[in-house]
């Protein structure tokens, strides 16, 4: 599931959210959206526990398939599961408008590096 596939009417807050908190408050933000998603059993998120709490974060409109598509594009260690860092990073790689931003700043970082 990337961003392109959103319902229509979803709109990308983790940017706005960056901006007002800054990095480590939006860090812990999501660290609490984990939190709400968890498998308390296991410390993960599952695809049980995603569709049982899919609608606290406005996603219970998705299919089973959008779920488990969902999970398995966060999933790096291929174990079926988000662990808290996978779902960090997925959370990021959603969001276009983030990554585009941190793109650009990793691109001037490299640059000022290259001066050195």
């Amino acid at each position: 599931m990337d961003s392109k596939n959103y319902p229509q009417n979803f709109q990308d807050q983790l940017p706005l959210m960056a901006q007002k908190l800054g990095g480590e408050a939006l860090i812990g933000e999501l660290c609490k959206g984990f939190r709400l998603l968890v498998d308390n059993d296991k410390g993960v998120i599952t695809f049980d526990s995603l569709k049982k709490n899919a609608a606290i974060l406005g996603l219970q409109d998705l299919s089973d398939e959008d779920l488990r598509n969902m999970l398995k594009e966060g999933d790096c260690d291929g174990d079926g599961a988000l662990s808290e860092m996978e779902f960090c990073v997925l959370m990021f790689r959603l969001s276009p408008e983030l990554m585009e931003e941190a793109e650009f700043l990793l691109q001037q970082e490299l640059q000022f590096v290259s001066q050195l």
